[in-house]
């Protein structure tokens, strides 16, 4: 792997082979930390505003202290922009209660550790939109405040890891008879009445800033939206399906557990979804 990023430590921009945290620190030990992901298309910043009043509430939940200003932190994302020339692609937004000796008891005096890191990826011409995903049912086995968005994440990549062992692109996450999410992003229905299903927030699920997003764009043109939970077989019986998130917009799912989602292709409902999402978000981008 080359290493030619700059990244932001802690107030430093350095080469990313030159980025070092600490090994007492509690995001490495305890997972105690939270993150964000912000997407950048054209070198701007998508839905800022949604991504950066989420990060507050994560921060507050876990009473930890934000190192930067609202201000300086949006200066912040521009700049490891410009400093990348990231024309498109994403911000890694990272925050973590800071190094101390190992506790399970949260220290007093520790200085929270800031990380910002890009990646390029064409999140536009996203190839899977032309076929769509396929997606595996796997039980939730997560722990039960999933609003707030934590580094703990071992249990979406064991999920996304058994997709791939039976050839589905993502998992679909189950408990108690209905889904909650995908492994890393929100999960959409559209029943064969046209109505979009999605489930209500609460704390089994991360509030989506894209899932918002999509909502208020649904509403808007028409679509009757209802937010409750749904089953796996609903699922399988809907006429169309997708996930959304801050990278993959809205991505059609095309089969589930092996079998076709409505005709198998992506559907004209979540296409146009899609269509009007990126032409609103780039419209507003900063």
């Amino acid at each position: 792997m080359i290493l030619t990023r700059t990244v932001y430590l802690n107030g430093s921009w350095l080469a990313e082979a030159d980025a070092k945290v600490s090994i007492f620190d509690r995001g490495f030990l305890f997972a105690d930390a939270i993150y964000e992901v912000t997407g950048v298309v054209g070198g701007k910043l998508l839905e800022y505003a949604g991504h950066a009043a989420r990060l507050q509430r994560s921060l507050a939940e876990l009473g930890i202290a934000c190192p930067l200003t609202q201000e300086a932190l949006l200066a912040v994302h521009r700049e490891i922009v410009r400093r990348n020339d990231l024309r498109e692609g994403l911000i890694y937004l990272q925050i973590s209660r800071g190094a101390a000796d190992r506790d399970f008891a949260f220290p007093t005096n520790a200085t929270p550790t800031l990380v910002l890191f890009t990646q390029a990826k064409a999140v536009l011409d996203n190839p899977k939109v032309r076929t769509g995903i396929s997606v595996a049912l796997v039980p939730d086995q997560r722990w039960a405040r999933r609003d707030i968005k934590t580094v703990q994440l071992l249990y979406p990549s064991m999920a996304k890891m058994q997709a791939a062992s039976v050839g589905a692109d993502d998992a679909w996450l189950v408990e108690d008879g209905f889904v909650t999410e995908a492994s890393s992003a929100s999960a959409h229905i559209i029943g064969k009445d046209g109505t979009l299903i999605t489930r209500g927030l609460s704390s089994a699920i991360l509030h989506g800033i894209t899932r918002l997003s999509v909502l208020d764009i649904a509403r808007e043109a028409g679509l009757a939206v209802e937010e409750r939970a749904f089953t796996p077989e609903e699922a399988r019986d809907a006429a169309e399906a997708f996930i959304t998130s801050a990278t993959s917009f809205v991505l059609p799912v095309t089969k589930i557990d092996g079998q076709p989602v409505g005709d198998g292709k992506p559907g004209p409902r979540t296409l146009k979804l899609r269509q009007l999402y990126i032409e609103n978000k780039l419209a507003n981008a900063i």
